[in-house]
């Protein structure tokens, strides 16, 4: 594991922008593992927040407060207008948000009308396209929103009372056609335990994690609690569950055989064996496994670069870039 270390004086949000790490709400100030820093926009915004998400195109970007209600919509640097979401339990789990390209558009998909009802903004002129008096949500906390590479697929990565996580699949193009399909997505067929973690690692297969202490049947059940698996979604199919060596948090697929997990620190899992393949114990990324993270105090910035695979963790002014 490659690890460069980057030390800045002033930080509020982190993501990926043309492969290197950005603070969107600080002039976009880009930071390069040579050390060297450009500056992409002319504002710094007065608002605490602490996440930020860039569109496919890099032309949009959202920064919010992760346990707030309030996010500022960017274009070019420019704010666009502020986005909202429901003031219930908004204190406890992280804002719901990403954005989608669809026919060539760009869309923010967040809950701007309440916690569990997902919908797609146009990111250009506000319109709510799958706004529909008809919806009838059921009641999940939608969080940890994510699109699958070709764009075709969401999940969210949620939780329902009391609590017990739960992750939602949705097809994007269908949701569009049927607004009312985004009130009840797709469940992992067959499985009782409770699925905190999960990421696309291509578009037809997500891997999942199990809590560790869930409601699997530990004799009938496929995937056990505290186990990774594979759900390939077009076939069904649940595939080679295995008992990880450490407690793992939010993972991140790197290909079909290895991911990232962040629960204490950053260390690469081999997801056909559950076994540690590297990890720097130094590094503290946080204990978070759940869209829940009000009780996690200090909790470290995270972003995963999805072209390069590699790892952002910012804490204390200083960012840690992991490479596999």
């Amino acid at each position: 594991m490659k690890r460069t270390t980057i030390k800045t004086n002033y930080l509020r949000t982190i993501d990926w922008f043309e492969n290197s790490v950005v603070d969107w709400n600080s002039a976009g100030t880009q930071y390069f593992e040579n050390g060297e820093t450009k500056q992409l926009q002319k504002y710094h915004f007065g608002f605490a927040c602490d996440g930020s998400i860039t569109s496919e195109n890099g032309e949009y970007v959202l920064i919010y407060q992760k346990l707030g209600t309030k996010g500022l919509l960017l274009r070019n640097g420019e704010l666009l207008r502020e986005i909202n979401r429901s003031y219930y339990q908004s204190s406890v789990y992280e804002f719901p948000a990403t954005f989608l390209t669809f026919k060539n558009k760009t869309y923010l998909a967040h809950c701007p009308f309440g916690y569990n009802q997902i919908d797609f903004e146009d990111a250009e002129t506000g319109e709510i396209v799958t706004q529909n008096t008809e919806r009838k949500p059921k009641d999940v906390f939608h969080s940890r929103l994510e699109v699958s590479p070709d764009n075709k697929y969401l999940i969210s990565k949620g939780w329902v009372w009391h609590p017990i996580d739960v992750i939602e699949l949705f097809d994007i193009e269908k949701c569009f056609e049927n607004p009312n399909l985004l009130d009840k997505g797709t469940n992992i067929p067959n499985v009782n335990a409770e699925i905190s973690s999960a990421s696309f690692i291509d578009n037809d297969r997500i891997l999942v994690r199990a809590s560790k202490e869930g409601w699997a049947d530990e004799e009938t059940d496929i995937i056990k609690d505290g186990q990774l698996a594979t759900w390939n979604f077009k076939t069904g199919e649940i595939l080679n569950p295995v008992t990880t060596d450490l407690e793992i948090g939010n993972i991140f697929a790197i290909d079909d055989t290895k991911c990232w997990d962040l629960y204490d620190y950053p260390k690469i899992i081999d997801s056909k064996s559950g076994k540690v393949i590297d990890g720097i114990k130094e590094i503290d990324s946080g204990k978070q496994g759940s869209s829940i993270i009000h009780h996690l105090a200090d909790l470290p910035k995270v972003a995963f670069n999805r072209k390069t695979k590699q790892i952002a963790i910012a804490k204390d002014n200083t960012i840690e870039i992991l490479t596999e």
